[in-house]
Formats: C-alpha cells, structure tokens, sequence
C-alpha cells in the first residue's frame, strides 16, 4: 500500500449528518412502524407454513434495518462519548430492539401450541427450512419461558431498568478523565498508557486510574447490583436455577464443555506463573504489578504506523488465504475503521456489521505497537467471518459470541506468528513472544478472574446487596486464584472498570473469549498442518456458526468432542510451546 490510509470511518454512507441525520430519523421511525406491524401479525400465527414464509421474510428484513441503524448509533457514541444526542438516540435504539424481543415472545408463544407432527411440517417447508436451526432453537428456548403475558411485561419493564443500567454505566465512563501528565485523559487514552515501557509511568498512572474509578464506584456498584437483581429476578420467575442457564444457551454450548474447558485453563497456570515471573525479573521487580501485565518485556520492538500495520496485516493474512487478504485490503481502503488516537473517543475496540450494507465498521485507539497491530488484525478477523455469512438468510447469521470469536483470535495468531518469524534480532523475538504471552494471559487469566467473579458475584447477590469493600475483595480474591497468587499489586475496582459486567445483551460477557482464544489455537494448527486447502473449509466452519451447536461445529469441521478436555490440553500446547521458547531465549 502506497498511499496513505485514512484513520478515520466513513459513517456517512449509512446515514448523512451523525446524531442528526434526518435519514437515520426516517429509518428509527420506519423501523418502530415496521415492528408494531409485524407484532400484530405474531399474535395470528398459525401453524400453516405459509404464514411463517412471509412473516418471516417481513421480521428479518425489519430486524436489518433495526441492526444498521443500532450499529450506526453504536459507532456513534464511540467515537465521540461527548456526544449525547447519540445517546438519546440510543434510547430508541433500546425501545426497538425491545420491540423485537416482544415479538420474539409472542413468536415463541405461539411456537409453544403446535404439535410435534405441525411443527415437523412447517419447519420441513421448503422455504422453512434454511433457517430450521434458528425455528427450532426458538422452539426449544420457548419451552423454558414464562407465559407469554409475563415475557412481554419483563421485557417492556427491562427497558427502563435492566438495559438502562448499561446505559446509565456508559455516561458514567463517558465523564470520567484521568488526570496525568499536565493531561486529562479519557479513559481509552490512559488504558493505553499502561503499555508504556517506564514502569514509574504506569505505577503513577495506575495510582490516578484507581482514584477516578473510586470517585464513581457507589454509582457504579448501584449499577451492577440492580443489573444482577433483575436478572437473578427473571431468572427465578422462569424456573432456572443455574445463572450460567442463559449464557450457555446464547453461546449454544454445554455444562460440560465449560467444564473441560476450564479444568484445561487451570492445568496451565503453572506454566504461565513461570512466564509471569520470568517477566518481573525482566523488568526488574520482584512480583509484577496489575500495570505491569500490558508492558513490553524489552523496548526492542519499533513502533510502526498505521499505514505499515495495514500493509503486514495484508501481507501475512494472504500466505493464508488470498481472499482473506483482499478483504482486508478493501476495508482498509474503504474507510471501515476508525483507529485514531485522539480525546473524548471510548475505551477498547470492536467490529460491529452493517447486515443491510453488507459490510463492518472496526473501532480502537491504534498507538502504534505490536499490540495494536495484533487489536486490527482481530478485529479484521470478526469482520471476515461476517462477510462470509452476509448472503445467508439473517436468522442464520447470528452466530454466538463464543464461536465469533474463533475468527478474530484465528486472524491476530496470523499476524503474530509471522511476526515472530520475521523477528530480526533475539531481543526483538522475546519481544513479540512476550506480548503474545501478555494476550495469552489475559485470556487464560484475566478471563478466568471475570468468571470467577461475576460466578461467585450472583451467588452473594441472590442474598442482598453487595458494598464496594465487598466487590472489591471479591475482585481480588478472584485475580489471587486465576493468576496462581503471581502477582504483587491487583486491581480490585477492576469489576468497576470493565465495561463487560454491564451488557445486558450478553451475560458472562467472559468465558466466550476464553473458548474462542483456545478454538482458534485448535483451527489455526489445523491450518498450518493443511496448509492452502484449509481455505475453503474454514470458510465452511465460519458459515456454519449460525447453523449449529458449538459441539457440532466442531465435529463437523474438525472432528473433535469439546466436551473432552484433550481438545483443549491441545489447544493450549500453542501457548506452552510459546512459554518454553520464552524461557529458553531468555534464560541466564
């Protein structure tokens, strides 16, 4: 690439004029219009499959609509958190995607009355029957509801109480800065500050972190705890006795295959203590810190620009797959991500997609370093898997978070590895293989201390209100056990900081990574074991995620039992293999 990209996203080309475009006012409004409509026609269905053949085609159009401009609206408010027009349009956004879950509800209700011989009969229609796994998935999911009356007052009532807490948590980042340096940082700002080689910055900057999320905590720690009580609430008027009921099934994966999963993740933290203590040593401090677990090992990498990450990205995604490497070319070229570095922008980075434009907007803060080098390609990883699935019928295009993320970390283990390979010194190695022990840590980890938090959070919550002192201890005693006791500062407001624990459309907004990271490792050495013919058939695996349990997908595609912990202990050879060389390059 030869000319220089721009850093900015394109969002004119959905809707002219940002939080005041008069077209994304006519689609909020077509789009209300459309969903009070097809709720009508939810409450007549019957069991003919001819009635569901044109209900259906109305909903998913409707709901396309819905989705381009919810991500609209969403890119929005990240890039600019000041904005607030943006979030008041984001209350609609809210009211509509209520709206759509309402007639899911009513949907399913109806689901519920058909007989076993109708039911085989409407989703056997031919017309029915490329989106049979989603019909019938609703079908199973309906039988674990409420009646239909109740479903629809819970919703309506979440509206302005489970789903505002994610709202109320994200204007209340939105006015916190970080003051540091003769700077007020916004919080994406200063979080990538903690890269930063010197450790006396990171210390001091971690000080002045920790001070600002304590200044909000009460407000904060409101938040979580009416969140978990209306879903511990929601949960107990349907009869579900696990909190991990819900997650699991989004997810579409089984008790066991957490299980063996997590049993897996543990066997491995003595290897990773050894890599995080090999890292202090490197560093010159005796146990590392919170603020040290994102600081390069050594300052032997260069940081390149923007312009140069797109090229390598390119390079190395086509010694994969041509087509992959298109791709990424044209999203570069199209102005699909936004990566300055610039204030008032959020914190963290995503892919959100377009599904009627059939295409993805990428949104981080890109500083320059391998890391966010590794954030680019991931993203672009998320972006691809969406691309493949655009032609699909949309109730099939809904792939679970766990399995979205197989595609990212399968893109970023890309880039990485080539980087590594290219590594023109020792130092430069133990560099690149150093930071790619820091993204294995935070998801073997760091993950693992979310999960056990928010697991043990619902157990205490389910008996009355937790204080700030008591989520804090929870905290820590949670980062204690999934760092293997490795580290000498933790971060105990870490529950207040992570914006994960307030999604209200993904609960446990953690373990999907942790799975993806480890399915992804399992694919990719597929892939370099295959070489060029994995192509096509990891094109199929990614289409078949909207299509298929995660426990079928990986029969299907790789032929392995994920309910088995030895997928996983192979999985995690790629992270061990990487400990060891790391030890040996850097041994005395």
């Amino acid at each position: 690439m030869t000319a220089v990209l721009n850093e900015t996203w394109d969002l004119d080309v959905f809707f002219r004029g940002g939080s005041s475009s008069p077209e994304l006012l006519a689609q909020l409004d077509q789009v209300e219009r459309d969903l009070a409509d097809l709720m009508e026609e939810a409450r007549n269905l019957t069991a003919r499959p001819e009635d569901w053949v044109g209900f259906l085609d109305r909903l998913q159009g409707a709901v396309e609509r819905f989705s381009e401009a919810a991500s609209f609206v969403y890119c929005l408010m990240s890039q600019d958190v000041r904005d607030r027009q943006a979030v008041v349009l984001f209350g609609r956004v809210q009211q509509s995607a209520a709206a759509v879950r309402s007639i899911n509800a009513v949907m399913e209700g109806r689901i519920k009355t058909f007989a076993d011989d109708e039911w085989q009969a409407l989703v056997s229609h031919p017309r029915l029957a490329p989106v049979a796994f989603a019909l019938n998935e609703s079908r199973r999911r309906a039988a674990d509801q409420m009646e239909t009356s109740r479903e629809l007052l819970a919703n309506d009532l979440a509206v302005d109480g489970y789903h505002a807490y994610e709202t109320l948590y994200t204007t209340v980042v939105g006015r916190i800065t970080i003051p540091f340096d003769g700077k007020e940082l916004s919080v994406g700002q200063a979080y990538n500050r903690f890269s930063d080689p010197d450790r006396a910055v990171r210390q001091a900057l971690f000080a002045r972190w920790e001070e600002a999320w304590a200044k909000e905590a009460d407000l904060i720690a409101h938040a979580l705890n009416h969140l978990a009580g209306f879903r511990l609430g929601l949960y107990r008027h349907r009869g579900w006795q696990s909190v991990l009921k819900e997650p699991l099934e989004l997810n579409r994966m089984r008790q066991e295959t957490l299980e063996a999963m997590w049993s897996a993740v543990a066997s491995a933290r003595p290897a990773l203590r050894r890599f995080l203590d090999r890292k202090a040593r490197l560093i010159g401090a005796e146990r590392l810190a919170w603020y040290d677990l994102d600081a390069p090992v050594n300052q032997a990498t260069r940081n390149v620009s923007y312009d140069e990450a797109a090229a390598f990205i390119e390079e190395q995604f086509r010694q994969f797959s041509p087509r992959m490497a298109d791709f990424a070319a044209h999203a570069f070229r199209s102005r699909w991500l936004e990566v300055e570095d610039r204030p008032h922008k959020a914190p963290g980075g995503y892919c959100t997609s377009f599904p009627r434009s059939k295409v993805s907007r990428i949104f981080m803060t890109f500083s320059g370093d391998p890391g966010g080098v590794s954030t680019i390609a991931h993203e672009l990883g998320h972006a691809y898997h969406s691309s493949l699935m655009f032609d699909l019928p949309f109730l099939v295009q809904n792939y679970a978070m766990n399995v979205a993320e197989t595609a990212s970390t399968f893109a970023e283990l890309i880039v990485s590895s080539a980087a590594i390979r290219s590594a023109a010194s020792r130092e430069e190695k133990v560099a690149l293989l150093g930071g790619r022990l820091d993204n294995a840590v935070a998801l073997l980890m760091n993950i693992n201390a979310r999960f056990l938090f928010e697991t043990r959070f619902y157990e205490r919550r389910a008996k009355g209100l937790l204080s700030v002192a008591e989520l804090n201890a929870l905290m820590e005693e949670a980062q204690r056990e999934a760092y293997a006791d490795g580290l000498g500062v933790y971060h105990p407001l870490f529950w207040a900081s992570k914006g994960h624990f307030y999604g209200t459309d993904q609960p446990f907004y953690n373990f999907p990574y942790t799975f993806g990271f480890l399915f992804s490792a399992g694919v990719y050495a597929r892939a370099m074991a295959e070489g060029p013919a994995f192509e096509e058939r990891y094109a199929a695996l990614l289409r078949d995620t909207g299509r298929m349990t995660t426990e079928e997908l990986a029969q299907r595609h790789l032929g392995a039992d994920l309910t088995r912990p030895e997928f996983w202990e192979d999985a995690l050879s790629v992270v061990l293999d990487d400990v060891k060389e790391f030890l040996r390059l850097t041994a005395e």
